[in-house]
């Protein structure tokens, strides 16, 4: 089974490729892959986050009944 990425390594790749980006170190083929990469990763944040915030307010609904 694949380990899932954790928030801070996908953000470490999505700083690598906005910064290959920023220095145009990527020919047009590296880019469209780029894109495709930086878009799951922004996704797979979104989940990290989403998931952190559902288990905070469960928490703290908990705390305050």
């Amino acid at each position: 089974m694949k380990k899932e990425i954790t928030y801070e390594e996908a953000m470490s790749q999505l700083d690598t490729i906005v910064k290959q980006l920023e220095r145009n170190e990527l020919s047009i083929d590296e880019l469209s892959a780029k894109v495709k990469e930086a878009t799951a990763l922004v996704q797979r944040c979104k989940e990290i986050l989403h998931t952190t915030d559902e288990a905070i307010e469960k928490m703290l609904a908990s705390i305050e009944a």
